[in-house]
């Protein structure tokens, strides 16, 4: 949800123009992660003047308030730093006013974007307010810049970073943030507190070296005569707000923007939620970790931590971004969901590639290695995720017990916190998150970690939060998923949780012919994809011919498949906003065949595997109630040899992974569905890409 961007120029002279159009390009970068209206704070043409544009719906809408204010895009800046942010609405309706950046006074003395939620944003307001500041929105962001510039009025002359410690050591939730000040021109304040925030860099030379220290502060009281003052921050501890001791600051100097002789160097900073914002500027790109501070100034960038010491790494690694700007691109297709429904047969590849030995039999996961034999003497498994993730973890748990006879839970992210559920020094618990920034997975990590359990991660994203805080996991490496709806990253999560498997119990010589089959499959799933994706006008036929106008749908598996059936009823409903559900075969016969009939249209997951003859009965009992499904089976299946059985045939594999080549038809389906009624396939109403509130 949500998207941060900024952007900072030191000695590099950049017009207003070329400033404006970095940060709404970023903004457009972020457009699939959902939102509801966007805005920019830049500098104004005289000091201590910030111009900021706001606006609700599209950020080509904000583009055209921009042009629509015509503001001198020729004014050069040598050094400038800017802010901007698309909103998906918490507290308070979509508005002008309610969009951020958010303001401190009618000045604009502090400017703040942010994502996630301040959860004591209700007290900090009360108090601002007995101090006789005026709230003019509905959000808890607001309480941020406010609480700067009440702190900055009481200490005029304190520096930024410990005026921003100040702040973020009030607040409570969940955020990033990025705050720009009049007071601290060309200056930018990032903080992460379970929320994403990268930061690229791109400077004219070579940078001294590939790593930022990270500066922890000292801690001590506040000053009597302060703290009788700041009712606020009554229960701080730590001299934040005193008269900072100059020699001190920046005590650890950014090495890597420094040139040889100790004079920074021009350089340009792109700050954002998400590195595919960053990608088209630089590849050279710094991940915050929970709880970092991140000060920009002076062509430098500073570290800092509110403790003493934490127990986190002292220098934070400048790494060199992976992504390809052509891989956010839609290139040939219509919407980014179809060009990622026909990158799986690349993107399961690389998912593989270097793990998977299909000559040898052997896998090796690199993230797991340490601690794979810890794992195989825990007294259980605990899988734990929501939406998508969830479904990837149902596909495979059948798999996890035959394989590694160990007894497996699947849970979803937000009951598993509402019951408490009990946790163990000997479980592992598997964390699955296409972002890695899942909001209610995030809670659930923390949880497990507080009782001691071991935790892996499986995630898409390279420097999420998940990915950070667990002990091990895996990268699925499916490539940047821009479309709400995941597709990609399921069957990537499938065959990285599969490959988990197989090394769990590459020590089990029973299972040894059963572990090469499923590697052998492996090894052709991407040309299976290809086959099946050739279905593709076939399917968008059968759309406009079965499902026009229909109000309803009915998704039937059994087995692995019942968890296929769930994603394809998600799939649906998601991006066609048609009413579908996934129903197990073996609970049709207890109330579900009441809703059978020959108008009702239902798809049936009859693809060959052990409990085929059950599934059958079921297709049985449908047929005799007049029902006419459409059944996903494999080549030449007898039982379905006659004319009037609508089938979709998708190639057979090893039942463990046929959920697998299941599940691409159904996101076919989905698609077409949605194109038909006319609807925005990559960005459906009421959703966003990555889920980083409760």
């Amino acid at each position: 949800m949500c998207g941060i961007f900024g952007y900072v120029n030191y000695l590099v002279e950049k017009d207003r123009r070329y400033i404006l159009n970095t940060l709404v390009n970023g903004l457009s970068r972020l457009e699939y992660r959902g939102y509801d209206s966007a805005g920019i704070a830049v500098d104004g043409d005289k000091k201590n003047e910030v111009f900021a544009f706001k606006e609700v719906g599209k950020v080509a809408k904000l583009k055209e308030l921009i042009d629509e204010s015509k503001p001198d895009l020729d004014k050069v800046f040598d050094s400038h730093a800017g802010i901007a942010h698309t909103r998906w609405a918490t507290h308070g309706q979509p508005s002008r006013l309610n969009c951020h950046p958010h303001r401190s006074d009618p000045n604009w003395e502090f400017s703040v974007v942010h994502n996630g939620i301040i959860t004591n944003y209700k007290e900090l307001k009360h108090l601002l307010e007995t101090k006789g500041f005026k709230f003019e929105t509905e959000t808890d962001t607001e309480c941020i810049a406010k609480l700067a510039k009440y702190l900055y009025d009481e200490h005029p002359n304190i520096e930024f970073t410990v005026l921003a410690k100040a702040v973020i050591k009030e607040l409570q939730g969940a955020f990033g943030l990025l705050l720009k000040s009049v007071h601290y021109p060309h200056e930018v304040i990032a903080a992460r507190k379970g929320s994403p925030l990268v930061i690229g860099v791109k400077t004219e030379k070579k940078m001294k070296v590939d790593f930022v220290d990270v500066e922890f502060s000292e801690e001590g009281a506040l000053p009597a005569e302060q703290a009788s003052h700041n009712v606020a921050l009554k229960k701080s501890t730590g001299n934040l707000l005193a008269p900072p001791d100059k020699s001190l600051l920046h005590r650890s100097q950014s090495r890597a923007f420094l040139s040889d002789d100790g004079v920074p160097i021009p350089t340009e900073f792109f700050l954002s939620s998400d590195p595919s914002a960053i990608v088209e500027h630089t590849k050279k790109v710094l991940y915050l970790e929970d709880d970092d501070i991140a000060h920009i100034h002076d062509g430098q960038l500073n570290i800092h931590r509110l403790s003493k010491d934490d127990g986190t790494s002292a220098v934070r690694a400048i790494q060199t971004l992976e992504l390809q700007l052509q891989e956010i691109m839609k290139g040939n297709f219509d919407h980014f969901m179809q060009k990622e429904i026909f990158e799986q047969p690349e993107s399961v590849v690389n998912t593989m590639r270097g793990r998977l030995d299909s000559v040898n039999k052997k896998v090796t996961l690199g993230g797991l290695r340490q601690y794979i034999s810890t794992i195989r003497r825990c007294r259980r498994i605990i899988f734990i995720a929501c939406g998508t993730s969830y479904h990837s973890c149902m596909a495979v748990r059948g798999t996890f017990e035959e394989l590694t006879e160990i007894p497996i839970s699947v849970e979803l992210a937000s009951d598993f916190l509402d019951r408490q559920a009990p946790v163990f020094r000997d479980d592992t618990c598997v964390f699955v998150s296409q972002s890695g920034e899942t909001a209610d997975s995030l809670m659930a990590l923390r949880y497990c970690l507080e009782r001691g359990a071991l935790t892996v991660g499986i995630v898409n994203v390279v420097g999420s939060s998940i990915s950070l805080l667990t002990h091990c996991g895996v990268h699925i490496n499916a490539g940047p998923e821009i479309g709400v709806a995941s597709t990609k990253a399921y069957t990537s999560q499938f065959v990285a949780m599969i490959m988990f498997a197989l090394s769990l119990s590459e020590d089990r010589a029973s299972k040894q012919k059963r572990r090469e089959d499923i590697m052998e499959g492996l090894g052709k799933v991407s040309e299976q994809f290809k086959e099946i994706l050739q279905l593709n006008d076939t399917i968008k036929d059968m759309c406009a011919k079965f499902f026009k106008d229909q109000k309803s749908l009915l998704l039937l598996g059994r087995g692995n498949q019942y968890s296929t059936a769930l994603e394809g009823a998600l799939k649906i409903k998601e991006i066609s906003y048609l009413h579908c559900e996934a129903v197990m075969s073996g609970e049709l016969k207890h109330g579900v065949l009441a809703l059978v009939d020959e108008n009702l249209p239902i798809i049936m997951i009859l693809t060959r595997d052990g409990l085929f003859a059950k599934s059958l009965n079921a297709y049985q009992q449908v047929i005799a109630r007049g029902g006419r499904p459409i059944v996903i089976c494999n080549p030449n299946d007898d039982e379905f040899s006659d004319d009037k059985t609508e089938q979709i045939v998708v190639p057979k594999t090893v039942d463990a992974l046929q959920g697998l080549l299941n599940v691409i038809p159904l996101q076919l389906i989905a698609y077409w569905l949605a194109v038909a009624e006319g609807l925005n396939v990559d960005f459906p109403r009421n959703l966003a890409k990555s889920v980083t509130v409760e």
